[in-house]
């Protein structure tokens, strides 16, 4: 966009000044689906006098290629943590250096020296949650803290699953079932996670994203998914449960992070700044249910998300939970086959 050199866009270079400075133009963010919050934007857009233009994808892969390939136009992607390092290494992301922004010390500790991406010098917290099982408490009673419900399922609950079409969290959650642990290339094992894959998917009845309609609908009597859209799910229909599978479940973080052939850097610029209020990470929240990883936040959540069972892990499943790391690319090529099996 063309700037206007005003003391008002002047200041907008100075991160330390970002909360108070002004704007104008655009701003073009491509993000998951049903995971932006419209207030959130809104109150952006009101006080920065800034144009924002969101678009949905579907999974990490769908966003990856569609910035590979350029001529895109968006300013702000938000990958998920396994998948940011890929982003930087491939020199996609402008290193934005949240750090020094005047809102970083909003930033919880715990998500400041990540692995993904040490001292925060590219993306800062969205929202983080987990994959874990949604059921139907009038069709099932028994166990659901087991990835047994969808991959050995119990025959009420055969033809009535929806597994998330996301193949690292599902192929996560199978290596854990099957004893391994994540990114092994051990191939014997793999030839089970494969072959356990392929026989549990004529039992599910979808891979898709339309949990937080299906699910309270009863149109899914139980689903493989994030933990954020079952709670969703339970506000709209009390019979939903949520559990953890003690075998093991993968836990996420998403962030925002800047495109480095970005239009718009300087609004992107002041939107991270802008997220990491504690007010405003609440609204991102508050719309999407789950926790955003911004000290402070909590006190502005609606009543609905304090004390929510699908963001409250018992003492007792603590442990089965792990970040998805990166794995090797070579490891990422034999997992990639078998998905493609599965999704035959």
């Amino acid at each position: 966009m063309n700037w206007k050199m005003t003391a008002a866009s002047a200041a907008i270079a100075l991160l330390g000044l970002a909360g108070t400075a002004m704007a104008e133009g655009n701003l073009n963010i491509y993000n998951w689906g049903d995971y932006t919050s419209p207030e959130l934007i809104k109150k952006f857009e009101d006080k920065y006098k800034v144009k924002v233009t969101v678009t949905d994808y579907d999974s990490n892969d769908t966003a990856l290629a569609k910035i590979r390939a350029g001529g895109h136009g968006f300013d702000i992607v938000v990958p998920s943590a396994n998948y940011l390092p890929i982003w930087v290494k491939e020199g996609l992301l402008l290193e934005a250096r949240p750090d020094q922004m005047s809102n970083f010390k909003n930033v919880d500790e715990r998500w400041v020296n990540v692995p993904w991406d040490p001292g925060r010098h590219y993306s800062v917290p969205w929202q983080w949650g987990l994959s874990g099982i949604g059921i139907n408490k009038k069709v099932y009673s028994g166990d659901i803290n087991t990835s047994a419900i969808f991959l050995d399922p119990p025959k009420e609950l055969v033809g009535k699953i929806n597994v998330e079409p996301e193949m690292n969290d599902v192929l996560f959650a199978t290596i854990k079932y099957l004893g391994g642990e994540w990114c092994t290339t051990d191939k014997a094992l793999l030839k089970k996670v494969r072959d356990k894959l392929v026989e549990a998917k004529p039992k599910w009845l979808a891979m898709d994203y339309s949990v937080t309609e299906k699910l309270p609908s009863g149109d899914y009597a139980a689903v493989y998914y994030w933990n954020g859209a079952i709670l969703r799910s339970r506000l709209k229909n009390p019979d939903i449960a949520f559990g953890y599978p003690k075998e093991g479940y993968p836990v996420f973080m998403d962030s925002v992070a800047i495109l480095k052939d970005a239009k718009n850097p300087e609004n992107a610029k002041l939107f991270m700044n802008f997220i990491m209020e504690p007010e405003n990470a609440a609204l991102i929240s508050a719309f999407a249910k789950y926790a955003n990883g911004i000290k402070g936040s909590e006190q502005f959540f609606p009543a609905d998300m304090k004390g929510a069972p699908e963001l409250n892990v018992p003492a007792q499943f603590e442990k089965a939970g792990e970040f998805l790391a990166t794995c090797a690319p070579e490891v990422s090529e034999l997992y990639a086959r078998i998905w493609t099996d599965v999704n035959k």
